[in-house]
């Protein structure tokens, strides 16, 4: 046999050889999933909230940070802060979802888990490699010789391996690394809802803040006011010097409490600014007055029913369950038994060099190689089998977690649900109480004017009107916040809030 037919006959059997792992092995069955999990999967349907249009993207374009992650500022004017911009609530909304670290990293743990997936894919697969070598050696003999004056050879060799039988390992494996995937993917939506209400409630403590500077600011004027009129009093002879200084402290005061509302204003600002991943130059303010947000069109019942349903928690919880119980099966099946398929295809050459003769001979080897291997493990002091029961144990500490987590639920909509009807209530008593306390300090500014009211009655009044706006700012802060709330955990982004009815006059 030529040294042309042993090569086409060695090509022909690595061919063969190559194509037993794709055309004649069983088709990988699809791992399915436990009953329990394909019945709770069915009665779930977790989303993410909606996404909200570009709006105003050319006014936002200046807050947005810079593009180089790793930039850090060199000099006092790259984090002086030089732009102050008004936002709306839905414009934050827009750069939390284009700019928050967080959920940036939540999205690149998706794409990473995806990877993983595709790292699982490729066991179905032979591994193929290729490897050569080429050597030069010179031997120095006299000229009469007849001995090769020198040899050059080289050999290439492609080596495939294949493990046919993995005792349902490669499937699970799969099967857990797409279920990994999904509780990654349930993870991604927890961060998007968990941003929305962060970013919302960040926006009402920054309204909030706003608002009380407003409060404190009358408060102040309102003193201001006072000690004037206690000062002119005293100097027509019809006050005394301690409601001077009475006044004097109670404007002091109300200074006091303005300089702490701005304060609180400037950590707002920045608290805010820092979620939504701002440039280090720009401040933000509440564009958006304070005002009830709307109202909940559910009972607590209807909530808490579709709170169970579109909570992708629960979700994430049974993609945890349903890897614990592949990696059981991969324990299991690490015993074996295991059944793998090599070959090789192997070709060497060499040039011998005949120097007195001036003439080069060449030989040249083709072969290849067929093999099989079985293995299986008699005997490994019980590891595998511990492995697997401590697969049992998550899967049952995943069942009890479902459990927590939905009774976490429910706690979650009746505790906002409660604020929510309660934080109304005390919106009407407190805009009744911010009427009377406005019409209370005006009688006893008159009174005091008159001569027949003392500076004691106008301080109580200050007070108390400072008390009665503080308390419905409080009140429709609180009512937003549980609007929010509700909307967070229930998690069903096709809700629609209705609109509130007229206050009553």
């Amino acid at each position: 046999m030529t040294v042309y037919q042993q090569f086409y006959n060695s090509v022909l059997v690595f061919s063969l050889l190559c194509l037993i792992p794709f055309g004649s092995r069983p088709a990988v069955r699809a791992e399915t999933v436990s009953s329990e999990t394909r019945q709770l999967r069915e009665q779930l349907k977790p989303s993410q909230p909606q996404e909200y249009g570009s709006g105003n993207a050319a006014d936002l374009t200046p807050l947005n940070p810079s593009p180089n992650l790793l930039d850090l500022p060199q000099s006092v004017s790259e984090v002086t802060i030089d732009l102050n911009q008004p936002i709306t609530l839905q414009q934050a909304l827009i750069l939390a979802r284009r700019n928050n670290r967080e959920l940036q990293v939540a999205e690149l743990s998706v794409k990473r888990a995806q990877a993983n997936v595709e790292e699982a894919r490729s066991d179905r697969y032979p591994d193929v490699g290729v490897s050569g070598q080429v050597q030069r050696s010179q031997d120095f003999v006299n000229q009469d010789s007849v001995l090769p004056a020198g040899v050059s050879q080289g050999q290439a060799t492609v080596q495939a391996d294949y493990d046919v039988f993995t005792n349902g390992q490669r499937p699970a494996s799969i099967r857990a690394a797409r279920e990994a995937l999904a509780a990654t993917e349930q993870e991604l939506r927890i961060e998007l809802w968990d941003l929305q209400l962060e970013v919302t409630n960040d926006y009402y403590d920054l309204q909030q803040a706003q608002e009380l500077i407003n409060i404190a600011e009358a408060a102040v004027k309102n003193a201001r006011d006072t000690f004037a009129n206690t000062v002119a009093l005293e100097q027509a002879g019809l006050g005394t010097r301690f409601d001077v200084l009475r006044a004097e402290v109670q404007l002091a005061d109300r200074q006091q409490q303005l300089t702490q509302a701005r304060g609180q204003l400037e950590i707002a600002r920045r608290q805010l600014a820092q979620r939504l991943s701002l440039a280090d130059t720009v401040n933000i303010d509440a564009a958006d007055p304070v005002a009830e947000a709307g109202e909940w069109p559910l009972s607590l019942e209807s909530s808490i029913v579709a709170a169970q349903r579109y909570r992708a928690e629960l979700a994430e919880i049974l993609s945890e369950r349903e890897i614990a119980l592949l990696n059981r099966k991969i324990a299991r099946g690490s015993l074996g038994p295991f059944v793998a398929v090599s070959g090789s295809l192997s070709a060497a050459g060499s040039v011998l060099d005949s120097a007195p003769l001036g003439v080069d001979q060449l030989r040249g080897d083709v072969g290849y190689s067929v093999g099989g291997s079985v293995t299986r493990t008699l005997f490994d002091g019980g590891a595998a089998q511990a492995q697997a029961r401590q697969q049992e144990i998550n899967a049952a500490i995943a069942d009890t977690q479902f459990s927590n987590a939905s009774n976490v639920i429910r706690f979650q909509i009746e505790q906002n649900y409660y604020n929510l009807i309660s934080s109304r209530r005390n919106i009407s008593t407190n805009r009744q109480a911010v009427q009377q306390a406005e019409q209370s300090l005006g009688l006893a500014q008159l009174r005091f004017r008159e001569g027949i009211g003392t500076q004691l009655e106008v301080s109580n009044e200050e007070v108390a009107l400072t008390r009665a706006r503080s308390n419905l700012l409080q009140a429709i802060i609180d009512y937003n916040r549980s609007l929010v709330g509700l909307q967070r955990f229930v998690a069903d982004p096709d809700l629609a809030l209705a609109p509130l009815a007229p206050a009553a006059p």
